[in-house]
């Protein structure tokens, strides 16, 4: 599975300033340059995406589009796009009340799209022979801003725990998966130790931990998933029990509060003005389930993505969220919220 664009044996993707290009190698592109759609944002959201533009580039027929993929976490995807300067944002949470002031200051008006659920994944080395479960309140008296230069050894988070050194690695400022861990469990979204090694780019915190014993990082759960036995992960004790990261524990919503939705912020505008964006959003759409599954992600209900491409056709503007950072929401919860503007616009 590609993570980025400078992976071996995938040169023919590459794209240069715009990070991951992936561009239609079809005869009639010798005529005129392909039209760029450009999109940045959350790393978690990427892999589904990268499934959906290297698809749309394979598909038969239909003129060339150039797809340029970049990670720079949800924050500054979001920064970009309400600049006007991209068509389309990915986020792993909801856009927050800044963001909603700076895109109404530029007069970028949005679609807001779920597209998939996550679960933050708290991962260990596999040489890690001690620690198999974790609280909220463990993870919050490590990872909280009060901890840095503190807590630095595991006997210090669970007495039963080695008196060794820990090592850290999470997401950066930028990334929405660093919002929504430190809102879930430390109360605030910048409450956070910066002490760490910290990348927007979730391949660099799989390698933070794989190559150390003593590590233990958090990120969404395709990369966690994608890893196969590399890396270990634990089990959340959290309100519903002890549960580890999984499809099965989101969807029959067990994993809390570590389990959210994600999104696909789509420009207004563009949209309705620019044709290879409005065909690349309906074709990723139209098959959401298919790229999620395929990207390792966890998929929304398969009737769900229906609704999706009714809330797409009928240009829903704006957030169902209301600048809101809304902690533990279950997937029923977030459909019911994401969608309830199509039940109230419907016919009586």
């Amino acid at each position: 599975m590609l993570r980025t664009g400078a992976r071996a044996g995938v040169a023919l993707l590459l794209g240069a300033s715009l990070g991951t290009a992936l561009t239609a190698k079809r005869a009639d592109a010798q005529t005129a340059p392909a039209p760029v759609v450009r999109i940045e944002g959350s790393s978690t959201v990427f892999p589904i995406m990268e499934a959906a533009a290297k698809a749309f580039q394979e598909r038969p027929g239909g003129p060339p589009v150039s797809i340029a993929l970049k990670e720079t976490g949800s924050s500054g995807g979001l920064r970009s796009f309400c600049r006007g300067e991209i068509p389309i944002s990915n986020s792993s949470r909801p856009i927050n009340s800044k963001e909603l002031k700076a895109c109404a200051a530029r007069g970028v008006r949005f679609i807001e799209l779920p597209l998939a659920f996550d679960a933050i994944s708290v991962v260990v080395n596999p040489r890690n022979t001690w620690a198999s479960r974790i609280s909220t309140a463990q993870l919050s008296s490590l990872w909280n801003r009060k901890a840095q230069g503190r807590i630095q050894r595991w006997k210090q988070v669970n007495p039963a725990w080695p008196d060794r050194p820990i090592s850290l690695c999470g997401p950066g400022k930028d990334s929405g998966t660093f919002d929504y861990f430190n809102k879930a469990i430390n109360g605030d979204s910048g409450n956070s130790r910066s002490d760490y090694t910290a990348s927007e780019d979730d391949n660099v915190l799989v390698r933070c931990v794989e190559k150390n014993p003593q590590a233990l990082g958090y990120f969404g759960f395709s990369y966690y998933r994608s890893q196969g036995g590399r890396l270990k992960a634990l089990e959340i004790a959290g309100p519903r029990g002890a549960w580890l990261p999984s499809v099965n524990n989101v969807q029959r919503e067990r994993y809390q509060p570590l389990s959210r939705p994600l999104f696909v912020y789509v420009n207004d505008k563009d949209l309705r003005e620019r044709p290879e964006v409005r065909r690349f959003i309906t074709f990723t759409v139209q098959r959401g389930l298919r790229f999620t599954e395929q990207a390792g992600a966890i998929p929304l209900p398969k009737d769900t993505y229906r609704i999706v491409e009714s809330k797409l056709y009928r240009h829903l503007l704006g957030t169902s969220f209301g600048g809101d950072l809304p902690i533990g929401l279950t997937i029923s919860q977030a459909i019911r919220r994401s969608f309830a503007e199509i039940r109230s616009t419907s016919p009586r």
